[in-house]
């Protein structure tokens, strides 16, 4: 049986002496700067080339705006558009450009430039033929299984027993990461920005999964990196299949792990060819995210091979920070963001995952099926040095969103992915004050086989609401103004809190499966101290259990445990 919906691609890029000219693909080339002298932009006025967004992540994380945040000069692009048929990406980040120039000659002078360092290594074209990578990648190891969910959504007990989201057949993707119990505390993505980069979005602005994004303003926009000023929605229908993991709201049928989410849609892959264009494509999709101000990036992209075979990587290239797509995507996480993406689909020919997914900070996502088995096709990486994959997900015979608007299960990393950051942003709602590193870090030590990490699913499939108990273990921002005791307790607990001004509170209490078991709503505090006394608690089992408190302007969340008299 074939398997998978990821790309699998790509190339290394070898940097050459300022006069070396080579292509990124047929007629285009990436023209790297020397600097960004005399740039009109300056670091003290970021709120011309970042949003409020972006600044405000970067304020919460420490994280300093430098010269990379600044863009690519733009006197410098002036003076090489003479030369050169058009412009079609910028990276400040790599400070340079992607160009079309149909002239040799032209692009002869380009690298001649004074303020231009190198124009980058290309064969003949006629040598790309017959490479086993020339057909298109997303078809080739694709299975697709048309199923109607009608009928099985009703005799599904899970299902029954989870009207509340009405899941239907994909309950078992979410649950299987302990999202829904996230879901039940009212952790749906809300106020969280993901972008993703896909190939394209067909349909999106039609299909009914999608049509309570649209209605909310959920999607904020899109952009076309591979066709300037082209219409993702008319394109591939992987980022489509994609979204629907994260955002689709089809009641009984499909619920995302993140369906209160915003989206940006960004396209950086074309289908159609494999040229190193493709990782400057997505490295300038991911400066975009970083200035319009996402908080995740999920790639559902995997670059291997390239039509010019002198450029393939090779595992060895694949070592946390030399290709170009991995050097960016561990760039967006030094920006605050954090970066989930694909392991990829050769688990049965490859033995390191694809780039960018071998990056230091990115969280790679590899693939299991229903009883948490390691999918076959799933990308083995490593577990000595580093461990590769990071974490894993449903991924063989997950329930997404078809073309027609029907629901469908389909296999690959690619899938396994997108649920996963769905509920890195739900994680990160009720965690809002953490960095980036903490959050992914707190996933990793939420996994399964965290004691005892491999090559094949990493730390484990990670339990989210765990996750969000590893945060509260180390404190939060608010927990100065609240404190529980006695903590272990036996018969109850009281709560101290100092508040800021008069407020309503809600309190909760959860198990490790995240159900609630006490809730105390709308409980009104004074100005200053306050001591909130739960005598009445229900009859507990001894174990851990996560205590809630929200107020109008912070969330804490910390771990108790509940031991016999």
């Amino acid at each position: 049986m074939k398997k998978t919906a990821i790309i699998i691609i790509t190339a290394l890029v070898i940097w050459l002496s300022p006069d070396a000219i080579a292509q990124v693909a047929p007629q285009k080339y990436f023209v790297e700067f020397m600097d960004k002298t005399d740039s009109p932009f300056s670091i003290d006025r970021p709120q011309e080339f970042l949003s409020s967004r972006a600044i405000e992540r970067r304020q919460k994380q420490g994280i300093p705006i430098d010269e990379s945040d600044l863009p690519v000069n733009t006197n410098y692009i002036n003076r090489v558009r003479v030369f050169t048929n058009s412009i079609l990406t910028r990276s400040k980040w790599f400070n340079g450009i992607t160009i079309h120039c149909l002239n040799p000659a032209m692009v002869d002078s380009i690298s001649r430039l004074p303020f231009v360092k190198s124009v980058t290594k290309n064969i003949k074209r006629n040598e790309y033929i017959n490479n086993e990578y020339s057909d298109n990648k997303f078809i080739k190891d694709e299975v697709i299984l048309q199923v109607d969910f009608s009928d099985l959504a009703k005799k599904n007990s899970d299902y029954n027993r989870n009207m509340m989201f009405e899941y239907g057949p994909s309950y078992r993707q979410i649950n299987m990461l302990n999202g829904d119990s996230l879901h039940r505390l009212g952790y749906r993505g809300q106020g969280k920005v993901i972008a993703i980069l896909d190939a394209g979005f067909s349909n999106v602005d039609k299909l009914v999964a999608f049509d309570s994004l649209w209605s909310n303003n959920q999607i904020l926009g899109t952009k076309d990196f591979v066709n300037p000023g082209g219409n993702v929605f008319n394109e591939y229908e992987h980022g489509m299949k994609v979204l629907s993991t994260i955002g689709g709201n089809i009641p009984g049928q499909l619920i995302g792990t993140a369906p209160k989410a915003d989206f940006w849609l960004l396209r950086s892959e074309d289908v159609n060819s494999e040229y190193i264009i493709e990782e400057y494509n997505w490295i300038s999709a991911a400066e975009f995210a970083d200035s319009a101000g996402a908080d995740i990036i999920n790639s559902s992209l995997g670059y291997l091979t390239f039509f010019d075979t002198t450029q393939n990587h090779t595992c060895n290239d694949l070592n946390g920070n030399s290709t170009p797509i991995t050097k960016g995507a561990n760039m967006a996480f030094n920006k605050g963001m954090i970066v989930v993406n694909s392991a990829g689909n050769s688990g049965t020919s490859w033995k390191c995952v694809s780039a960018p997914a071998d990056g230091f900070n990115v969280l790679a996502v590899a693939a299991v099926d229903s009883n948490g088995i390691r999918a076959g096709f799933s990308s083995v990486g490593e577990a000595t040095h580093r461990i590769k994959p990071n974490v894993a997900a449903l991924g063989e015979l997950a329930v997404v969103s078809s073309t027609i608007g029907t629901i469908m299960y389909a296999n690959g990393t690619s899938y396994s992915s997108p649920i996963i950051a769905g509920m890195v942003a739900c994680l990160w709602q009720a965690a809002p004050t953490w960095s980036n590193e903490s959050v992914k870090r707190s996933i990793e030590l939420s996994g399964s086989i965290v004691m005892t990490p491999d090559s094949l699913i990493g730390y484990g499939i990670p339990d989210f609401v765990k996750a969000l108990q590893v945060l509260s273990v180390g404190g939060s921002p608010g927990q100065d103004q609240v404190k529980v005791y006695p903590n272990p307790f036996q018969n109850g607990l009281t709560i101290s809190l100092v508040s800021a001004k008069e407020q309503e509170f809600d309190i909760s209490l959860c198990n490790q499966q995240g159900i609630i078991i006490f809730s105390l709503l709308k409980h009104r505090v004074t100005k200053g101290e306050n001591s909130i006394n739960l005598a009445n608690l229900p009859e507990l089992q001894n174990g851990i259990y996560l205590l809630n408190i929200s107020g109008s302007d912070f969330r804490v969340h910390t771990k108790v445990i509940k031991m016999k008299n």
